[in-house]
């Protein structure tokens, strides 16, 4: 009788911007609070949706034209290609749509998707965005305005809890592109299992990450996450 394939290894994946800046997209946090532009107060908060909603809707508006031209870099690609090899579940804290572009298949938004809308009454009304823009009078089915499907500042993140549970659950963890400095996602590190290997590709390693049983890459998610990748092949292997 054949010899039955043994179950993939759970390789989850912590990213953040840094994931996703070598594609073009950045956060306030590479201008010292600002957002191409934008004071965060007035764009990313519950307060600056009832001061302007107007001003709210064209900054993501912005933003999301800004997606439509980005692609995918060759970290998300070699992060999707372990899919052949591993049992890969990405939680991220980035709100583009790049991980899916390149083929990862099972992603997990804690702080929304840009290309999504959601009702200002009901977060459980949740619309695909056509094309770029999301305007004032497009209302949900209960009548009211539709939001930005975002977690904004000062709101609680729905689906830590979720990502908690994936998080204990890994076999290999990895975090790309996060200075692990936003709570809560950067506590998920404390629900890795005691003896699970963590790896973590950033450009600058914090010092609160460096453990005994971290590996740490400290390069841009396009050279590291192939690098990543080949060596937990070859572990593989052996």
């Amino acid at each position: 009788m054949p010899r039955s394939e043994a179950p993939k290894k759970h390789l989850v994946v912590l990213t953040g911007a840094g994931m996703s800046a070598e594609s073009g997209l950045k956060t306030f946090r590479d201008s010292g609070g600002l957002w191409e532009g934008y004071e965060v107060q007035d764009v990313a908060t519950p307060e600056a949706w009832q001061r302007n909603p107007q001003l709210v809707l064209r900054f993501y508006n912005e933003r999301r034209r800004d997606l439509l031209q980005a692609k995918p870099n060759a970290g998300h690609l070699a992060l999707a290609e372990l899919e052949s090899k591993f049992r890969v579940t990405v939680i991220t804290q980035n709100v583009d749509d790049l991980h899916e572009r390149a083929g990862s298949t099972n992603v997990l938004h804690l702080h929304g998707e840009l290309k999504k809308a959601r009702s200002s009454v009901d977060p459980k009304l949740v619309y695909d965005i056509k094309g770029s823009e999301l305007t004032l009078g497009e209302r949900c089915e209960k009548g009211s305005q539709l939001r930005p499907h975002i977690v904004w500042f000062g709101e609680a993140v729905p689906l830590i809890e979720e990502a908690v549970i994936i998080t204990q659950s890994a076999e290999v963890f990895a975090v790309i592109g996060t200075s692990l400095a936003v709570y809560p996602a950067a506590g998920l590190l404390d629900y890795v299992g005691q003896n699970v290997p963590i790896y973590l590709i950033d450009p600058h390693i914090p010092d609160h990450a460096r453990r005994t049983n971290v590996e740490a890459f400290a390069e841009p998610a396009s050279t590291g996450v192939p690098k990543l990748a080949k060596l937990l092949q070859c572990c593989l292997s052996l």
